[in-house]
This record gives C-alpha cells, structure tokens and sequence, in this order.
C-alpha cells in the first residue's frame, strides 16, 4: 500500500481537536466534532504553507488573526460552497405558483428575500429570475432586491462578478440562458447588469444577532444547517421566525427537516415552511 500521502498529514492530538471544535462551534455554529478526518485532511496543507508544523500553531494564528481573513480561509477548507443554477427546482416552482401569488396580494409593491448562506451568488440570481419572470411587465413597480449573505468573503467576491461556467448553469431553460447571462470570450457565463443589480451581498455570520429594519417574506436558507447541531439548529430556526414577517416563508433543504416540536413555523410541504 501507497502510505505517502497519508505521511504528509498533520496530526491533531486529542487536545487541539477539542479546542479547535469548541472554537468553531461557539463562533459560528458548526460542529467539528465528527470530522477529526476531515479537518486534518483538509488543513495539514494549509498549515505547512504558513510555514507551521501543528495545530496548535495554527490555532494560535485563528485566534489572534484579527482581519479575519485567515478564518474565511480556515471555513472555506471545511465547508464545502457547491451551489449551481436550479438546484432543488421545485422551490423555485412553489415561489412562482404559490408563495409570489400571495405575496403580491398581501403585499405593497416591496417583498423583501434573504437568501442565508448564499455561496457564490446563484441561489440569490435564481431567485430573481424567478421574479423576472412572474413579475414581468410589472417588475419595475416592485422592490424585489435580494439580501445574499455569507460569512466566506471568496465566495461573495464570486457572486458579485456573477461569472460562472457552462457546467454551472447547465440546468437553467434556454430561454433563461439567452435571457440572463451575457457569453464571455473564455466561454463563461455572466448573468446580465438587469438581474445582478437585484442582488445586494453581505458578510454575515447566522450566529451573530440579525439586525433588520423591516421582517423577510421569504428566507432561503438551504443545506446550511447540515453542518450544525440540533441544538444550534432549533435556535437559528426561532430567530429566523422571528425575523419573517407574517405570512412569511422560509425554505430549506431537502435534506433537512425543522423539528415540529420546536419551531412555531407552520410546515407547508417537505422544506417549506410558513409564519402563520
């Protein structure tokens, strides 16, 4: 058997594991607590480039790298930011033939969508497409600007240049195709000025308290909270109720499910769920 690879990992002993998952759990959420593996497959490189020989040295840079830049680096290694275009269709399908229908009934000429944890963008452009399209004519009546957060300012810069390759949207209509995105010389897409215009992008972090001036009608926040516990999940879950404004809805993956006895959402269909 070929061990080279597994001799250029680097070790973490019980107690750096432990301080390491204390650390990202109490700032951001996530449990590392299963993931020994992962950390140190995806680290030991990290750290040999900055020129360390141990976690413990690693940390020490964590904690005291005030920029923050060295702890987007550190959760970009272990998250995985996958997203594409028409990812979970059937969401965007429940916006256009049910939850836009009676938004626009109940709402003054402004709805206003967090997509939570939106990775490079294409959650949050989706979403205003879907807009476009229901919308129409009477778009320019409405304020529909997306709120698109994440706590990786690398996939936010990603977002903002809206560039993304054939594979990605792979997915999407043709008429979307042709309609929203702009064919780049290398063969790329980028997604018109008409609909990126729609999406303002923030740094923030779901553990950090949500500061609104007015409560979301809609809240994506899709495979995101599979990297936290059920604890850390039922309490995000109750301050994204609290930040929806009646009549609401909130969307999550299909891969996760609210627990009924502690969520006041009202469970609409399998991921989708509304502020009664």
């Amino acid at each position: 058997m070929d061990n080279r690879g597994a001799n250029l990992l680097i070790k973490i002993t019980n107690e750096e594991f432990n301080q390491l998952v204390n650390f990202v759990y109490d700032k951001y959420g996530i449990n590392l607590s299963k993931k020994r593996q992962l950390v140190e497959g995806r680290l030991s490189h990290t750290i040999k480039d900055r020129g360390f020989s141990s976690f413990n040295q690693y940390m020490d840079l964590l904690v005291r790298d005030k920029s923050g830049d060295e702890m987007l680096n550190f959760l970009n290694k272990i998250t995985t930011n996958y997203s594409y275009f028409a990812r979970e269709t059937d969401h965007f399908e429940f916006l256009l033939e049910f939850a836009l229908p009676f938004l626009e009934k109940n709402r003054t000429r402004e709805l206003r969508i967090w997509s939570a944890g939106c990775s490079a963008g294409q959650e949050a452009y989706n979403i205003a497409m879907t807009m476009d399209q229901y919308f129409g004519s009477k778009k320019g009546m409405w304020d529909t600007r997306i709120l698109a957060t994440d706590i990786s300012m690398n996939v936010l810069n990603k977002g903002k240049q809206a560039i993304y390759s054939e594979d990605n949207i792979k997915d999407l209509p043709n008429q979307w195709k042709t309609q929203y995105f702009s064919r780049l010389p290398d063969g790329s897409y980028q997604v018109t000025e008409k609909i990126r215009k729609e999406v303002i992008f923030r740094v923030f972090n779901l553990m950090d308290p949500m500061v609104y001036k007015k409560p979301f009608d809609i809240i994506f926040c899709r495979n995101v909270m599979i990297y936290f516990d059920a604890e850390t999940r039922n309490k995000l879950v109750e301050r994204f109720y609290d930040a929806t404004a009646q009549g609401g809805f909130l969307l999550v993956g299909h891969s996760e499910v609210l627990d009924k006895g502690a969520t006041r959402y009202h469970f609409i269909r399998p991921s989708i769920y509304q502020k009664t």
